[in-house]
């Protein structure tokens, strides 16, 4: 049991036991917080989901001198032990263990919950930690989907919570500096926002279904997802893969390159159209969701682009896994300002004094208690993710084709930049004469009510049937 011993992971587990005596509360229980975290208080926090990038948040709260990781909660038993440890470690205490998140929310004492779960229940925990009094982190993508994260945003503000989302950029000082210059209007008017996620990904291969791990509450993982045999290759990280718990790589990786996007774009607001085309392409393995995409997002007085590529490719304008912003006199590439011909110029502006660490930021926001001193406020995360799943909504209503020269955009932008996706699957060995394109349904969105116009086939896809009792409550 790595640097934990039996009997310390008991001890664990019996604290647990001891603070969850009671019955399970309902998912939707509305339980008043006992005590709030001052300015001058130690803030005590639950990490949820710890294999992956939830062992980051752990060393991030143990390294805070005001802040006490005192639970972690996680759905295998298995893979808890570094957290754990890195906790003792760090700060010398030792967080009670909860299987279920849903005990965890008992503990009035905690102040604050870190998520880093799959996707498909992130919103579920953090608007019931919002209904239980706690402040939320919660990791990108902030939902599952559009109606969800909506949810959310109405949560936080109905309990006046702060609810971070995880994308870090938003504190980044170089990122604040090029948006600041954007805002300016120091290269003119924005034409095209770009997001770019040229990040290889290998095929995931098939596996047989077989049995649940020793040490898994398959039930609590499934969630809200519909019932289906426990498979390897749906549960650690290949979740993202799979409709029914993750969103692809554009609302996972991308969703930080998409976020900037808009961000850069000055857009608060969701777009008019939208169209995706793309496919799972150089291999056939279990997973669903594309490893290729293209999306056009319409503005009417601008674009925002997004482009998929899971197999192996060259930059783009010096950028794989970043952001270009095309302005009428020049050009951001990263963090850096260029002119038309290419030549770098100085990013001047003024700086804002927002620029700090992600998490810190959102530690002295939950303390004073104010959401608006968030870098990544949830109505930001909720934007910006909700762009992922209107690209992922188009393409999974589009139409098989096979792959032409034929332009299946109305844009230019969205042409060339198809042209320039044939060419990379041609390189990566993919037979254009033998493989069929999705090509997705352009869509009328209504921003304001978020819905689509005149598409009830699209509006079902806006939220999901909900596995009970794991279902997102309609008025939080």
């Amino acid at each position: 049991m790595s640097n934990l011993s039996r009997r310390d992971f008991l001890e664990r587990s019996m604290m647990a036991a001891a603070a969850a005596a009671l019955p399970a509360t309902p998912l939707l229980a509305n339980a008043a917080p006992e005590r709030r975290a001052g300015p001058n208080d130690v803030l005590r926090i639950a990490v949820c989901g710890v294999k992956g990038r939830g062992l980051a948040h752990v060393g991030e709260w143990a390294a805070m001198k005001d802040v006490q990781v005192a639970a972690i909660v996680d759905i295998d038993e298995n893979v808890i032990h570094n957290a754990l440890s890195s906790v003792e470690k760090k700060a010398g205490n030792k967080p009670v263990y909860y299987q279920d998140f849903r005990k965890m929310l008992e503990d009035k004492s905690i102040d604050a919950v870190s998520i880093a779960t799959c996707n498909h229940t992130h919103t579920l925990i953090a608007i019931n930690s919002v209904i239980a009094g706690k402040h939320v982190y919660v990791e990108k993508p902030l939902s599952h989907n559009i109606w969800e994260g909506r949810k959310l945003v109405e949560a936080a503000r109905k309990y006046k919570k702060c609810v971070q989302h995880g994308t870090q950029s938003r504190s980044a000082g170089g990122h604040r500096k090029a948006a600041t210059f954007l805002a300016e209007g120091k290269l003119g008017a924005i034409k095209v926002s770009r997001g770019l996620c040229y990040k290889r990904r290998e095929s995931i291969g098939k596996k047989p279904n077989g049995e649940v791990p020793k040490g898994v509450d398959y039930n609590l993982w499934l969630g809200p997802a519909a019932e289906r045999p426990f498979n390897p290759n749906f549960f650690h990280y290949n979740w993202h893969w799979h409709w029914d718990t993750g969103n692809g790589d554009i609302g996972n990786q991308g969703v930080h390159e998409m976020d900037k996007a808009r961000w850069y774009l000055g857009k608060n607001s969701l777009p008019l159209k939208v169209t995706c085309i793309g496919g799972r392409f150089g291999y056939e393995d279990d997973g669903e969701t594309p490893n290729t995409q293209i999306a056009v997002f319409d503005y009417g007085d601008s674009q925002l682009m997004f482009e998929v590529r899971g197999l192996e490719t060259d930059k783009f304008m010096g950028e794989k896994v970043g952001n270009i912003v095309h302005c009428k006199d020049g050009y951001v590439a990263g963090t850096s300002a260029f002119d038309l011909e290419g030549k770098k110029i100085p990013m001047e502006v003024k700086e804002d004094g927002r620029a700090t660490n992600h998490f810190r930021n959102f530690i002295e926001s939950a303390k004073s208690g104010n959401h608006e001193t968030l870098n990544a406020d949830v109505l930001d995360g909720h934007l910006s993710s909700a762009l992922c799943h209107l690209a992922n909504i188009s393409y999974r209503l589009g139409e098989q084709r096979p792959i032409t020269k034929d332009d299946p955009f109305t844009c230019e932008e969205g042409n060339e930049a198809f042209n320039r996706t044939r060419k990379h699957l041609v390189e990566n060995g993919v037979d254009l004469a033998k493989t069929q394109l999705r090509v997705g349904r352009t869509l009328s969105f209504d921003p304001k009510n978020e819905k689509f116009v005149g598409d009830p086939e699209a509006d079902k896809l806006l939220t999901r049937e909900y596995r009970k009792p794991f279902v997102v409550p309609e008025n939080p």
